[in-house]
Order: C-alpha cells, then structure tokens, then sequence
C-alpha cells in the first residue's frame, strides 16, 4: 500500500512534497537503544570493585545510569515531537 503523502508545513515552500513519516528524525529513535540495551548487558559492570561510598560497582554504576538514560530519552524526545 503506498504512503499517503503529508499536507505540507505553512514553513514548507511551495511545491514540495514529503511523504508521510519523514523529515529524518526516525534515526534518532536509535538513541533509544542506549537507554535498553546498557543496563541489560550486566556481564559489563558485574563487579565489586571499584567502590564507591562502600557501594559496589555494579550498585552505583546503575544508579549513575539514571540521570544518563533520562537525559538521552529527553534529547530523542525533544528533537523527534512534531513542530507545532
């Protein structure tokens, strides 16, 4: 079934024509993969040293993962939303 194509932007200039689910901003749905695949790849950061506040390595490297993984899913949320 082919795509239907999407009404143009009032930016767009005339004559242009996109098709529908484009503008790029799919590869940076990729992004998203860090945020999914890091804390699943444990045999990385099983460890005990070294340690930090008498923490375990693998404790606190999770806990520092948090404000990482929620800053990479602003940015692809910010640079994916559609314009308004």
């Amino acid at each position: 079934m082919p795509e239907l194509e999407k009404t143009p932007d009032p930016g767009d200039s005339p004559g242009t024509r996109r098709p529908a689910g484009s503008g790029g901003r799919g590869y940076w749905n990729l992004l998203l993969l860090i945020p999914i695949l890091l804390p699943l790849l444990s045999p990385l950061y099983n460890t005990k040293e070294p340690q930090l506040f008498g923490l375990p390595f693998f404790y606190w490297f999770l806990l520092a993962l948090i404000p990482l993984l929620v800053v990479v899913t602003v940015v692809v949320y910010l640079l994916t939303k559609p314009r308004s």
